[in-house]
């Protein structure tokens, strides 16, 4: 695949929020967006054809979160029905960026309620960074 191809591959997951998600106000604590981050990038990764588990398992290839970075928009609540929107942004030799849209869904109604990043580095079995990240993903330059 080019890497341009790569850029336009969109996954949409979806999740329902539940009582043990929300806070004291009624509200999804904040940190479960980051939850919400990594179901997107497990299933974006997922559609791509190299899940999580066959990089880890048989190709002894990680991505530990290098950095993250969200903006909240709106609060999410109880029963709220969720959209994860997820795409590579950004793939380099050693690290591979997501960027992420949380939204909610109402019947054809959509409401924004976080979006941000998260960055990744390619490691070896060993924690050392791995430089391949284009061969990792079978992408063209």
């Amino acid at each position: 695949m080019k890497l341009d191809e790569l850029y336009e591959i969109e996954n949409r997951a979806t999740v329902r929020v539940t009582y043990r998600d929300t806070d004291q106000m009624g509200h999804v604590y904040y940190a479960n967006h980051l939850v919400w981050f990594e179901i997107g990038r497990t299933e974006l990764v997922r559609q791509m054809g190299l899940p999580y588990c066959e990089m880890e398992k048989t190709m002894g290839i990680f991505l530990p979160v290098v950095s993250v970075q969200i903006n909240y928009r709106a609060p999410a609540r109880y029963d709220d029905l969720i959209e994860i929107q997820t795409r590579v942004a950004k793939l380099s030799h050693v690290g591979i960026e997501f960027r992420y849209r949380i939204l909610r869904r109402d019947g054809e109604d959509e409401t924004p309620i976080a979006e941000g990043s998260s960055r990744h580095a390619f490691l070896g079995r060993d924690g050392k960074i791995l430089e391949a990240g284009f061969e990792i993903l079978n992408v063209e330059r």
